[in-house]
């Protein structure tokens, strides 16, 4: 299996305290999309999702799908810059 993993990893704050967690691959960002996330069920949200289970699968750049993560973070005001 392919993880998708990203060039440089995202750091997203997550949870009520705010712990900052360092994503480096596809892989975990599906883990995250799906879990603990603020802003789940958005437009940003689904296509993070959709572009990190495509790298995942190789269908797609992992660093397309970094960015699709990225873009979702920012919305959900979890991105840490």
């Amino acid at each position: 299996m392919i993880l998708g993993w990203f060039s440089k990893p995202v750091e997203v704050a997550v949870g009520l305290t705010g712990s900052i967690r360092h994503i480096s691959n596809a892989e975990q960002a599906v883990a995250l999309l799906t879990g603990q996330w603020r802003d789940a069920g958005s437009t940003q949200h689904g296509a993070a999702l959709r572009a990190c289970r495509r790298a995942i699968s190789g269908d797609v750049a992992a660093d397309d799908a970094r960015r699709a993560f990225i873009d979702a973070a920012r919305e959900a005001r979890m991105l840490v810059d």
